[in-house]
């Protein structure tokens, strides 16, 4: 039997919830999304039609009707809107309906002119553009936590990877740069794409202004003046020159591409996070009593950065659903659209913002092991350090290419020594022993330093955030300060 069929369901635990409402987006990215932002945009949107036709000289429309309408723009009659849309099966026209009998006087002008595509498209743009500001906000807040993270750790010397095979050293600093460099690459094409963002007016059916050209008796200088009044009233700047019935889903791709380009970003950095926590060199934050495994008491895992992963790979995805919408809409308009804008969008964006919560909370708390990263650095070391103690043995009047040999041979020893029999590194003592290279063990110590090996990494971390990040905090400094709360 179908649960809830003989007495009344319990709505909490008896149908599909989305996690991404439930456990990973903000409440402030939820409200963007929500019917009540979108149905107040709606009201705010034929308020500025209404005001932009009067304004224009339409003798029908009167300031007691536009008065009328901003008494009830915020309390919106939602029973009476869902009873309508049963009957008629038309959302748009149910809220025309609903607003109508809150608005007697205003009933007969409100939405004139219009076509669905009116209130529904510019309020996807405005949605969407209030979403971006706060990605913005926390993009930035991610930014300004790895800066500090990296000029922190900026002279602490640490194996580098190419291929996760341990390579020339660098500093933790200088890694964590890498990963800012990719969040700042995500910043620029946000504010780029955010700067086009336009409204697509009020362009009609399939987006010829015919209906205006009715109401208006033909008057072209007045109808080019509609768009531009209504997107001032909206907040923009301007509105898409030409459309169809619909502004160009292009747009959607391009935002969801902005969400994918962040998503990689963090989805590398968790990965090095990962990594580094199975090194136990570095670990995101653990809270007092949080529980690593069901089984394995001991555990510490990773679960934030994994979480950013997993997330992270469904917004990448998530970007070919607008790419293929946009590729498959025919001539001025189909409705295939819908439902699949109503899913990717905002489930791109609540996944985004369920990123970089975990993404502030993460950068905002690593910690650092410098006893462990040491450890391993000087593991591998002497085999780095081979180079410098050829060259001094050459300045000694040593033979480059025999040494070169020498120390090959020695070096293949030593890597057996470590890996078949499990001991430490003895390349320093083979070294020493080593008439050939007539060197002591202590003058070898002394060319171990790790700091001797990192290069410019901490020269390039200090100009990196003086240059280049620092201009960016400072332009965005009115969003810094931000505090992610995490659910799970």
């Amino acid at each position: 039997m179908v649960p809830g069929t003989e007495k009344e369901c319990n709505m909490d635990t008896d149908r599909y919830v989305s996690p991404l409402s439930e456990r990973y987006a903000s409440k402030e990215m939820q409200y963007v999304f929500s019917p009540d932002m979108k149905f107040r945009t709606w009201r705010k949107l034929w308020i500025a039609l209404a005001e932009t036709e009067m304004e224009l000289g339409l003798k029908q429309i009167t300031p007691e009707m536009i008065e009328e309408l901003k008494e009830h723009q915020d309390d919106i009659n939602y029973e009476e809107a869902k009873a309508r849309e049963k009957i008629v099966r038309h959302d748009v026209m149910s809220h025309v309906y609903a607003y109508g009998l809150q608005c007697p006087k205003a009933k007969g002008i409100i939405h004139l002119g219009a076509t669905s595509c009116y209130v529904g498209d510019n309020t996807d743009i405005i949605v969407m553009n209030e979403a971006l500001k706060l990605v913005k906000k926390k993009l930035v807040n991610v930014i300004a936590n790895l800066a500090k993270f990296a000029d922190q750790y900026k002279e602490l010397p640490t194996l580098a990877f190419t291929h996760f095979q341990p390579a020339q050293p660098t500093t933790v600093g200088k890694r964590a740069t890498l990963w800012m460099q990719e969040f700042l690459m995500d910043l620029e094409d946000l504010e780029y794409v955010a700067s086009t963002l336009k409204l697509l007016g009020s362009k009609g059916t399939t987006g010829t202004q015919a209906s205006f050209l009715e109401l208006f008796e033909g008057d072209q200088e007045t109808i080019d003046k509609i768009d531009p009044m209504i997107a001032k009233k909206m907040g923009f700047d301007n509105v898409y020159p030409v459309s169809g019935q619909t502004y160009s889903r292009k747009v959607d791709t391009r935002v969801a591409n902005i969400l994918a380009g962040i998503a990689a970003s963090a989805h590398k950095m968790s990965n090095d996070i990962r990594l580094l926590q199975h090194l136990k060199e570095v670990e995101e934050p653990f809270e007092k009593t949080q529980i690593g495994s069901s089984a394995m008491a001991y555990k510490r895992n990773p679960m934030r950065s994994e979480r950013i992963a997993s997330l992270s790979r469904y917004v990448m995805i998530d970007a070919l659903n607008p790419a293929i919408t946009s590729a498959t809409q025919w001539f001025e308009r189909t409705l295939d659209d819908s439902a699949n804008k109503r899913l990717s969008i905002p489930e791109g964006f609540l996944a985004i913002d369920g990123i970089l919560d975990l993404c502030m909370n993460v950068t905002d708390g690593l910690k650092v092991y410098p006893k462990v990263i040491e450890k391993h650095l000087l593991a591998e070391l002497p085999f780095m350090a081979t180079e410098n103690i050829m060259m001094d043995a050459v300045k000694r009047g040593g033979d480059r290419q025999e040494l070169h040999e020498e120390i090959r041979s020695l070096s293949m020893q030593a890597g057996a020594t470590v890996k078949e029999e499990g001991k430490e590194n003895n390349l320093v003592d083979l070294i020493a022993a080593d008439e050939l290279f007539g060197v002591s063990r202590e003058e070898i110590l002394d060319v171990l330093k790790p700091e001797l090996y990192t290069g410019r990494a901490k020269i390039q971390t200090e100009k990196f955030l003086r240059d280049v990040v620092q201009p960016v905090l400072d332009a965005n400094k009115d969003l810094l300060g931000g505090v992610a709360e995490i659910n799970v």
